[in-house]
């Protein structure tokens, strides 16, 4: 796979770089009804003064993970003329094993993740949304550009979980009892790795899924085991199994494991094909936001086709599913 693969929805697709530099900003916001929980941001933007009314994507991390975590993609997204924001969720974050011996792996291996502290993390993505008006004001190199009623939510595993909420889907609450904690300004999301329910109780994949309501791409791979349980990819399938009312595509790649999504390995033995899968999670991402967020009809048909499985190759299989 490279630039000479003509199997895309346009020509002038530069694999490794859009044509618009990417600058960054960080910040963070306190939450002062919530005891001034900090939310730390980080936004990749393309460099543009010509740009404007540009979609913005949230991206979510995994646990243990921080807002620097996939800068490969959000990079790669940005050049394209996206905002990308990363939201960091303090207690699901870096902070778990940072200052601490051993491998952080084995850090949040060892850690119990309440319900109520994974509550407040879904709670971070209403509280930046309500917030990010007043905050684009005060940011003169982006408040020109941005268009903040034009939103796609994205995560990485616990932050794929966290989408798949802001989608739609239930939750149990401090309660136990299944809520709905959907966020509607919300048009599109990505899953890479998607989250599974197992270690939430008794419920089942068709009491949760369903209602899920906006189009999803899910991302995973055949080696996208849980890295830190023995469950492998397939419980990555559940989500898109188990929900029918949105346009929903699918991509897995051969050999692809959990950590490509997020740019970086933790304890996984190098994967030889990673150059390969991170092109594949950058152009499928690109595609399905130009799509979702940009309107682009050449983008939607090259998905909704199954055009993409010609670029994919023996590389990696797609199924999709349009309403």
């Amino acid at each position: 796979m490279s630039n000479a693969n003509h199997n895309l929805w346009r020509d002038d697709l530069d694999l490794e770089q859009g044509p618009h530099k990417v600058l960054i900003i960080r910040d963070k916001l306190i939450d002062s009804a919530r005891e001034d929980r900090p939310v730390k941001l980080k936004l990749y933007y393309p460099a543009d003064d010509n740009l404007t009314n540009l979609p913005v994507i949230f991206w979510s991390h995994g646990l243990g993970g921080g807002v620097d975590g996939a800068s490969f993609l959000s990079r790669f997204l940005a050049s394209y003329g996206f905002i990308v924001i990363h939201l960091q969720h303090l207690g699901t974050d870096t902070s778990l094993w940072e200052g601490k011996e051993g491998h952080p792996w084995d850090i949040i291996r060892d850690t119990h993740i309440s319900r109520d502290v994974t509550l407040n993390r879904y709670k971070d993505v209403p509280f930046v949304l309500d917030n990010l008006s007043n905050w684009v004001k005060a940011q003169d190199v982006i408040k020109d550009k941005i268009d903040i009623t034009n939103l796609g939510m994205s995560g990485h595993s616990f932050g794929a979980l966290t989408t798949q909420v802001m989608a739609g889907m239930t939750f149990p609450n401090s309660d136990n009892q299944l809520q709905s904690f959907k966020e509607d300004r919300f048009k599109a999301g990505i899953l890479y790795s998607p989250g599974s329910i197992e270690h939430l109780g008794d419920f089942s994949p068709d009491e949760v899924y369903p209602t899920i309501d906006i189009p999803l791409l899910h991302m995973t791979g055949t080696d996208d085991g849980s890295p830190i349980s023995d469950l492998g990819y397939e419980i990555r399938l559940e989500a898109y199994k188990n929900t029918h009312l949105a346009d929903k595509y699918i991509v897995i790649t051969e050999d692809g494991d959990h950590m490509v999504y997020n740019g970086s390995r933790g304890k996984l033995k190098e994967n030889p094909k990673r150059d390969i899968h991170e092109e594949i999670v950058k152009v499928a991402a690109l595609a399905f936001w130009e799509a979702t967020l940009k309107n682009d009809t050449r983008a939607k048909d090259w998905l909704d086709s199954g055009a993409i499985s010609t670029y994919l190759k023996e590389e990696a299989s797609f199924e999709s599913d349009i309403k």
